[in-house]
């Protein structure tokens, strides 16, 4: 009882009289009416900005299949797909056709006509206060009469209708109209997106997908590992920090970490250099994955970060995993494993040669531990990854948008997999003392980021 008071306490102070709460109970009860709106679903983005934005625009397809549910059977296969590429990109679109067609102005209405009718269809599921929410600021009232005027033939909104398609033509004003009810196409196609996990990782501009998604109308974000990472990384985590920066340089990515968010790399290559000046560091040559250019002399130097920041990295884990012996992970370390003095390691009962052997920061008596120098870069990457004004924004953004996992629409939306036995039963694992299991993992690994990333 006390709960209800409570929650009634709360929806008091949004809704203070019985008209404001009642409104709110209609206009509830009449959404239910309406056609579901359309979900869509990304998931393993990985930075690859280019291709999330294509995907976005296009809705997966799905404004594809409007056209083609309207004009299926008016228009060719190919003016199909040129309408729908002159919704995802107007205005590099609008350049080309311009140069093609010989009476633009009869182009312009006849275009004028379809996009309307596309507009109509996808905003067919929002209510009209909706709408207006997303109309642009300019065109906004007339796209709005436009969209829901009575079209049929003989009707009194007929002649509106086309004189108001007429005189946006006569003004010069087609270009701009047509840029912005695409965009809108574009926004009401997609109801609700969701992003299941890994916006981070090897592609160039995580950052230029979190950009777009603070704009975004609707979004949720289940986080991914290496979503936490960067999250971890934003915290301050050391070990968070170096594993970020080791997938970076793996896969030659670079621009998010100094273009994106200002992260000073210029203490971790001088390390490098200093530390394997005459080490081709073979092994830790990065992979090209986006097909960028590069030297022999920077594949060399980037080779010589790649295995300085994995060392660090290697280090800090292995610090980690033996303060925690409850995770279970003694079979990550490695470094303990190695017989410095032939250069083989033992995993598992087996002797491997090691392909690398030069180490000289690592201490075999203590091969977790820091140097003084490893410890004094750490600290100032440490810095930089604090100072990153637009990283915060960006993981504070993931911490008001995101989760763990999601029960939207009666879907369990979650990145990854869940703990399980071969009976199919959830596995315990301790945390922090704490025995959990399936949603009380999942619920105790977010109250730990929020707390690491939040709590002071």
């Amino acid at each position: 009882m006390s709960y209800d008071i409570d929650y009634l306490t709360l929806l008091s102070q949004q809704y203070p009289t019985v008209k404001t709460a009642s409104t709110e109970i209609i206009r509830l009860q009449s959404r239910q009416k309406l056609p579901k709106l359309t979900e869509h679903f990304m998931s393993d983005i990985h930075g690859e900005y280019e291709s999330f934005l294509h995907i976005l625009k296009n809705a997966s397809g799905v404004i594809k299949d409007k056209i083609t549910q309207i004009y299926g059977r008016t228009l060719s296969e190919r003016d199909r797909q040129v309408l729908a590429t002159l919704i995802y990109y107007p205005e590099q679109k609008l350049e080309y056709i311009k140069d093609e067609v010989d009476d633009i102005n009869d182009w312009y209405k006849i275009t004028l006509y379809r996009l309307i009718e596309i507009c109509r269809v996808v905003a067919s599921k929002y209510t009209r206060a909706k709408i207006r929410e997303f109309l642009p600021e300019a065109f906004g009232s007339i796209i709005d009469e436009l969209i829901h005027a009575n079209t049929d033939y003989g009707s009194d909104q007929e002649s509106y209708y086309n004189e108001s398609i007429s005189t946006i033509v006569e003004l010069g004003q087609a270009d701009d109209f047509i840029v912005e009810i695409s965009t809108l196409i574009q926004t009401l196609a997609i109801g609700r997106l969701h992003i299941i996990g890994d916006i981070f990782d090897r592609g160039p501009r995580a950052d230029i997908i979190l950009d777009t998604l603070t704009k975004y109308h609707s979004v949720d974000i289940q986080w991914g590992n290496h979503d936490v990472q960067w999250m971890g990384a934003a915290a301050g985590s050391l070990a968070c920090i170096a594993n970020v920066l080791a997938i970076s340089t793996k896969y030659s990515n670079f621009d998010c970490l100094e273009d994106g968010y200002g992260i000073n790399m210029r203490p971790l290559t001088v390390f490098a250099l200093e530390t394997y000046a005459d080490d081709p560091c073979e092994c830790f040559i990065p992979r090209n994955p986006n097909m960028v250019y590069i030297s022999q002399h920077d594949e060399n130097f980037w080779a010589k970060v790649h295995k300085a920041i994995s060392v660090i990295q290697f280090k800090l884990e292995g610090q980690i995993i033996k303060r925690h012996p409850e995770f279970n992970m003694d079979n990550h370390l490695m470094l303990d494993k190695i017989n410095y003095e032939n250069g083989t390691i033992m995993l598992e009962g087996k002797e491997y040669k090691l392909k690398d052997t030069n180490f000289p920061t690592i201490n075999p008596e203590n091969p977790f531990e820091l140097t003084d120098a490893e410890k004094e870069l750490m600290n100032l990457l440490r810095s930089s990854f604090l100072r990153s004004e637009k990283l915060q924004n960006h993981v504070k953004f993931l911490y008001e948008k995101g989760s763990i996992y999601l029960t939207f629409n009666n879907n369990l939306l979650y990145h990854g997999c869940i703990p399980m036995n071969s009976d199919g039963t959830f596995t315990e694992v301790t945390l922090f003392g704490e025995t959990v299991s399936g949603k009380s993992l999942m619920d105790k690994a977010e109250q730990l980021a929020r707390d690491g990333y939040f709590a002071k």
